[in-house]
């Protein structure tokens, strides 16, 4: 079954501009619970689940299935569906409802509310709320990306290139809560690196809006992860493409897990040579 979605840039900037609302609503359920004490749980997987996670995924499906009806929606926290289902999806809805619960549990701020629309396996509305900071990043396909503080005025953002002077010193996301040896070798391949550890899809935000060059990610995540995150960092300029540099994409296999990927601002290097040849 197809679901028919005008996707006429005006259209999809009132859908983002709708999600915003939704996502900062979400946040203000997750906050609630994040300075009122909370319970962690365990799921199938040994993930944790908190009761923010599913506060944010009950407001988030509920507000989008009013938006759109007819637009089927995947979140982390809902059933899991059988590809044979997903399969037929020309148009859906992707949703984290609280990504990086690990730093939630941990009260260190870096957690996320990251909704996305998929359409033909690329993301073509990306909305993330950071809710301890109050600060939105969001974009749509054609659209460009933003940013929101304190919910003021939406300033445009954009990746920064490369310099490539011999001594220039490249700045490069990693994970709070994943390093791997693969990864340490990697970066130790780059050279000159500065490098920020943030949890959740706060990375990509940092290469979007051009504070870091370069967020390779040698560890397993989801689709959900990055799928908003993916329409900010394109619309601002960006890439995000698996380790052969070929574009990530969404909803084309059983596995709802990602490829290893690199998150960059600039194409001009190509960024799989670092890799040792069997981890492609």
């Amino acid at each position: 079954m197809s679901h028919s979605l005008d996707l006429k840039t005006g259209n999809l900037q009132r859908l983002c501009l709708e999600c915003v609302n939704i996502a900062r609503d979400a946040g203000k359920a997750i906050l609630s619970i994040y300075n009122s004490g909370f319970n962690v749980e365990e799921k199938d997987d040994k993930s944790p689940l908190t009761e923010a996670d599913l506060a944010s995924h009950n407001l988030i499906i509920k507000r989008l299935k009013e938006l759109t009806p007819d637009i089927p929606i995947l979140s982390e926290e809902s059933a899991r569906l059988p590809f044979e289902e997903r399969a037929s999806w020309q148009t859906y809805w992707l949703v984290d409802p609280l990504d990086g619960t690990r730093e939630f549990i941990k009260r260190n701020g870096e957690f996320t509310v990251n909704i996305a629309l998929i359409h033909q396996h690329q993301s073509f509305i990306g909305v993330i709320n950071v809710p301890v900071l109050d600060i939105d990043y969001y974009a749509w396909k054609n659209g460009g990306a933003y940013k929101v503080e304190n919910s003021n005025v939406a300033k445009r953002i954009s990746v920064k290139k490369l310099d490539h002077s011999t001594d220039s010193q490249l700045t490069v996301a990693g994970s709070r809560s994943h390093g791997s040896e693969m990864m340490q070798r990697y970066i130790e391949k780059l050279g000159n690196v500065e490098m920020i550890s943030m949890g959740s899809s706060l990375k990509f935000c940092l290469v979007a809006e051009g504070r870091a060059d370069l967020y390779p990610r040698l560890g397993l995540t989801s689709e959900w992860d990055t799928a908003a995150a993916q329409c900010i960092v394109e619309q601002a300029g960006g890439y995000i493409t698996k380790t052969d540099m070929s574009p990530l994409e969404y909803n084309t296999k059983d596995s709802l897990l990602n490829p290893y990927f690199f998150v960059y601002g600039d194409n001009s290097r190509d960024w799989s040579q670092y890799l040792d040849e069997q981890e492609y």
